[in-house]
């Protein structure tokens, strides 16, 4: 094994086994989620740094979910698809048997993303997950799979 493959495993193996003393451990589903103190506090903006799922944990899917009524309907108004988009990835938990403080990591995508849009997204995430805050990556588009989509969601979700 040549010396750089050691130092590599050896480092993996180090950075596996140290602790993170800013990290808190949601009481129920046991997700670790971490913001180091060296980094910008992602908090306020409704999303956490990273999120450690527990070993051997069952992983759930979401696919991304849209502001559609359950007629189908859109707004074309952009806060009231989030909302809906929001109740809609609840409803999916639900189905699944899962909370909200089981979601590890969501991705949103948003058409023609622009710093007015942030309010929006930022409370609706916080009105579901409280300080529970799961990793968060939010993608900008330009049109989604139905035209008058304006936002998705999809998650990631520990069942146990």
């Amino acid at each position: 094994m040549s010396r750089a493959i050691k130092h590599l495993l050896i480092g993996g193996l180090i950075i596996m086994n140290i602790s993170i003393p800013t990290a808190a451990t949601a009481t129920e589903n046991k997700l670790t989620i971490v913001n180091p103190k060296t980094l910008y506090d992602p908090s306020p903006n409704g999303y956490s740094t990273a999120v450690i799922m527990p070993p051997g944990a069952r992983v759930a899917y979401i696919s991304g979910q849209g502001g559609q009524d359950a007629t189908g309907g859109l707004s074309p108004d952009f806060a009231v698809q989030v909302k809906q988009a929001y109740a809609n990835l609840s409803a999916a938990l639900e189905g699944i048997g899962a909370k909200p403080n089981q979601v590890a990591k969501l991705t949103v995508f948003v058409v023609d993303h622009d710093m007015s849009k942030l309010e929006a997204l930022t409370r609706n995430v916080k009105e579901m997950f409280g300080d529970a805050l799961p990793a968060q990556t939010l993608v900008p588009v330009p049109k989604l799979a139905i035209d008058p989509m304006l936002f998705e969601v999809e998650a990631i979700v520990v069942l146990d």
